[in-house]
């Protein structure tokens, strides 16, 4: 290996070259300061939803990459928030509406642009450096780890049943069977949690989350 490789990558940009806290505290400041404005007035929410966009610019967060997850959040989002005013018949709450989606895509923003800057392993140091509880730091840790095993296993399923239905059926069918495969999800991954736990403890887990950078 010669010089060249191993020499670790310069920062990709200047957000990359933040301290971990820094970047950890303004992703927790723009989230506070979202929640204190209020819901009506939308030009200071516009004003943040600007600064937030120019981060990830500035981070050099591919613009597709936002789009993408933007409107995959933005799809749950609005379920979420028009279910307040049809509750009440649509005679109000609407500004509680308004307040979700506008704190909501604030907060998603900000923490998208956190982990974009950060990466994963740097974020939990840094939080195991700021006193954050260890099991709180060890959910985290788990979540992010077996979320992709989670996704490999849905994976399956999906060819699976690809295989045995071709895709055929109405719209329907496509949702009883959606139904069906989350169910499945759920069985699985309760029983997989319980073999990685068993796993865990005979290789001598102790609750305590160690990393490579300790």
């Amino acid at each position: 290996m010669n010089e060249s490789t191993a020499r670790p990558r310069p920062p990709r940009s200047l957000c990359h070259r933040l301290p971990p806290a820094v970047v950890l505290l303004l992703s927790v400041s723009a989230i506070a300061l979202g929640m204190f404005l209020p819901p009506a007035h939308w030009p200071s929410h516009g004003a943040l939803l600007c600064v937030l966009f120019a981060a990830l610019g500035l981070a050099r967060v591919p613009f597709a990459v936002v789009a993408g997850r933007l409107a995959i959040f933005l799809g749950f989002a609005l379920l979420f928030a028009i279910s307040v005013p049809l509750s009440q018949g649509f005679r109000g709450g609407f500004e509680i509406a308004q307040g979700i989606l506008f704190r909501g895509t604030e907060s998603f923003l900000a923490g998208l642009w956190l982990i974009s800057v950060v990466p994963f392993e740097r974020l939990l140091a840094t939080l195991r450096r700021l006193g954050v509880p260890a099991i709180l730091i060890a959910i985290l840790a788990f979540m992010y780890r077996f979320l992709f095993v989670l996704w490999n296993e849905l994976d399956t399923m999906r060819a699976a049943r690809r295989a045995r239905t071709f895709d055929r059926g109405g719209l329907a069918f496509r949702w009883r069977n959606a139904a069906q495969m989350i169910g499945m999800l759920l069985i699985r991954s309760l029983g997989r949690s319980e073999r990685v736990y068993g796993a865990m403890c005979a290789r001598g887990w102790d609750g305590t989350l160690r990393t490579l950078d300790e």
